[in-house]
C-alpha cells in the first residue's frame, strides 16, 4: 500500500506541471504560424535599406559659366635706357607707384651736355655759311652747286643739334605708363647702355584675365555681361567685373573661343598673376522647382531619382474585397513585429524611379522641370543600394519636414 500511494504522487506531479505548460502557451498567445509571422514582419524591417532624403523646393536658381583663369595686367611696360651713360639717382623703388611722364632714374649729363655744345656750334657755322651762300647765289656770284652744298651742311648739321638735345633730354628716364614698378634691375654707379633694361612697369588697374569657354557657349555670353571673380590667394572675398570682348573665332584644335574679363579694383587687392575662379551668370529663374544634384542617376543615357512612396498595402486591398478578419490579422502581426528589438523609423515605405528633365544647375542645386512636384522626397543618401520597388527606411525624416517647414515659414514671413 506504501508502494501505490508514491505512484499515485507522482502522477499528480506530472498532471500539474502539462497544465502549467498549457497555461504559459496560451498566455503568450503563440502559436507556431503566429511565431512565423511574426518573425516575417521583423525580416521585413531589416530588410529595409536606410536612406536620407530631401524635399523637392522652389528656389531662385541662376544658369552660369564658371572657368579659372589667371590675372594679367592691361598695360605693362619695360623701361629701357635710350642712350648711355652712369646712373647717378634713383626715385623709385619695387612696390611703388607712378604716373606717365613721372622721373624714375638720372643718369650722368656732362657728356650729353657737350655733345650738345658741340653741335650748336657747328649748326650755328652751318647756318652762317649757309646765308652768305643764299645771298651769293641772288647775285650769281657762286655756282648752284656750292650753294646746295652749303644748304644740305646747314640741315645735315641741324638734326645733329636735334639729336644731341634728345640724348640729353633721355639722360632722365621717365614712366611711359601709369603703373607699379615690379623690377628694377640696375643699382646706383652702373654704368648704363643704350637699349639696357632698367624698370618693368605693370598696371595694376584694369586687370584682365582670358578664358578659354567651350564653342557650346558662342551664342550665350555677350560683352558688357558682369562677371564675378573669386582669387585663391584671397578667400571669401569676391570682385565684381564684365565681359570687355569676345573673340570672333573658334580655335579649330581645342574647340574654344577667348573671352577676355576686365577687373576695376582701386582698392589695389587684386594683383597680376594671381589665380581666379570666374563665373559668369547669364540667366536666373525665380521660382525654380530644384533638388540637390545628388539626387540624380543617370543611367542608360537618362537623368532619373528615385522618390520615397508608400508602399501598397495588401491589408487594405483584403478590406476592399471585405476580408476584414484578414485585415485584422495583418495589423495584428505587425503589433507583434513591433514588440521586438528592431523598430521600423518609417514602415511601408518603398523608392520609385522617376524619370525627369533637368535645367540649370547652381553649386548643389539642379532644376527639374519635369518629373516630379514640389514637395516629392527624393533620396540622396542611399540611392546606388535601390532600385525601383525596393522597402526604404529614412534615417533624416523629422529633419526634413523641419526643414521643410521652416523654408515654408520664412516665405509666409
Amino acid at each position: 500500500m506504501k508502494i501505490n500511494k508514491n505512484i499515485a504522487n507522482s502522477s499528480v506531479i506530472l498532471i500539474c506541471t502539462g497544465l502549467v505548460s498549457l497555461l504559459l502557451s496560451a498566455c503568450s498567445g503563440g502559436s507556431p504560424a503566429q511565431a512565423k509571422e511574426s518573425k516575417d514582419a521583423k525580416a521585413e524591417v531589416v530588410n529595409a535599406v536606410p536612406v536620407e532624403v530631401a524635399r523637392a523646393t522652389r528656389a531662385e536658381i541662376a544658369a552660369s559659366y564658371n572657368g579659372t583663369a589667371t590675372l594679367t595686367a592691361d598695360h605693362e611696360a619695360q623701361v629701357a635706357a635710350k642712350t648711355s651713360g652712369v646712373l647717378v639717382k634713383l626715385f623709385v623703388e619695387e612696390g611703388q607707384s607712378v604716373k606717365a611722364g613721372q622721373v624714375l632714374a638720372q643718369l650722368e649729363q656732362e657728356t650729353a651736355r657737350a655733345k650738345l655744345a658741340q653741335a650748336e656750334a657747328q649748326m650755328r657755322k652751318a647756318d652762317a655759311s649757309f646765308n652768305y651762300s643764299e645771298k651769293a647765289i641772288q647775285k650769281q656770284l657762286i655756282p648752284q652747286r656750292d650753294f646746295d652744298q652749303a644748304k644740305y651742311d646747314m640741315q645735315n648739321l641741324r638734326a645733329a643739334r636735334e639729336e644731341a638735345a634728345l640724348n640729353l633730354q633721355f639722360t632722365t628716364i621717365t614712366a611711359p605708363v601709369d603703373g607699379v614698378i615690379a623690377e628694377r634691375s640696375v643699382k646706383l654707379g652702373n654704368l648704363i647702355q643704350t637699349n639696357q633694361s632698367l624698370f618693368r612697369i605693370v598696371g595694376m588697374d584694369p586687370l584682365q584675365a582670358v578664358l578659354n569657354v567651350p564653342e557650346r557657349q558662342l551664342g550665350i555670353l555677350k560683352a558688357g555681361q558682369q562677371v564675378t571673380l573669386e582669387a585663391d590667394a584671397l578667400p571669401g572675398q569676391k570682385f565684381g567685373g564684365s565681359i570687355l570682348r569676345i573673340a570672333p573665332v573658334v580655335d579649330s584644335n581645342s574647340g574654344t573661343f577667348r573671352v577676355t574679363c576686365e577687373f576695376h579694383d582701386k582698392s589695389g587687392t587684386l594683383k597680376p598673376g594671381m589665380f581666379g575662379r570666374i563665373g559668369i551668370v547669364y540667366d536666373q529663374r525665380a521660382d525654380a522647382l530644384t533638388v540637390p544634384r545628388s539626387a540624380l542617376v543617370e543611367e542608360d543615357g537618362e537623368t532619373a531619382v528615385f522618390v520615397v512612396d508608400k508602399a501598397t498595402d495588401k491589408a487594405t486591398d483584403d478590406t476592399k474585397d471585405g476580408s476584414k478578419k484578414d485585415a485584422a490579422k495583418k495589423d495584428a502581426k505587425l503589433a507583434d513585429a513591433n514588440k521586438g528589438d528592431v523598430k521600423p523609423a518609417a514602415p511601408g515605405l518603398v523608392a520609385r524611379r522617376k524619370l525627369v528633365k533637368v535645367g540649370y544647375t547652381e553649386g548643389d542645386k539642379v532644376e527639374i522641370r519635369s518629373g516630379i512636384d514640389a514637395g516629392t522626397q527624393v533620396i540622396t543618401v542611399g540611392r546606388n543600394a535601390v532600385r525601383d520597388g525596393t522597402a526604404v527606411q529614412v534615417l533624416n525624416g523629422d529633419k526634413d519636414k523641419q526643414l521643410a517647414q521652416k523654408s515654408a515659414d520664412e516665405k509666409k514671413g
